[in-house]
């Protein structure tokens, strides 16, 4: 895995606070937070295919948010206390990059929501 200083010239200052200091973008921010375009969103940092467009959907919190990944095998899961919360952070498995976090109140048929940071991804349209 790459050291910070390799990924600080490869990121803007905003997605190296993002997705190497795990950062949050402000909701209603990001440039996907309501985007409805086919395709993949992939890892900002490594490429690495994360999620689909088919299981986007809006949860209305001002962050893109997925029901799924695109391989469960793609994201690492690891509990986050920060700011006084438990949460659930979700990583690239490939290269750690923060994405975002976990929750359970998502829609069927998975029930989860997996909401992500518009700076920690790219989105490959169809």
């Amino acid at each position: 895995m790459k050291d910070n200083e390799y990924w600080r010239d490869k990121l803007s200052p905003e997605e190296f606070e993002v997705c190497r200091e795990k950062g949050t973008e402000k909701p209603f921010s990001g440039e996907y937070w309501n985007a409805t375009d086919k395709g993949v969103y992939n890892c900002k940092c490594c490429g690495e295919p994360l999620f689909l467009s088919d299981s986007k959907f809006d949860a209305g919190c001002g962050w893109p948010s997925f029901f799924k990944p695109a391989d469960a095998e793609v994201i690492e899961e690891a509990p986050d206390h920060s700011h006084g919360m438990t949460r659930t952070e979700i990583m690239c498995k490939k290269c750690g990059s923060h994405l975002g976090h976990v929750f359970e109140d998502g829609p069927q048929p998975t029930g989860l929501r997996y909401c992500v940071n518009s700076l920690s991804v790219k989105l490959d349209k169809e």
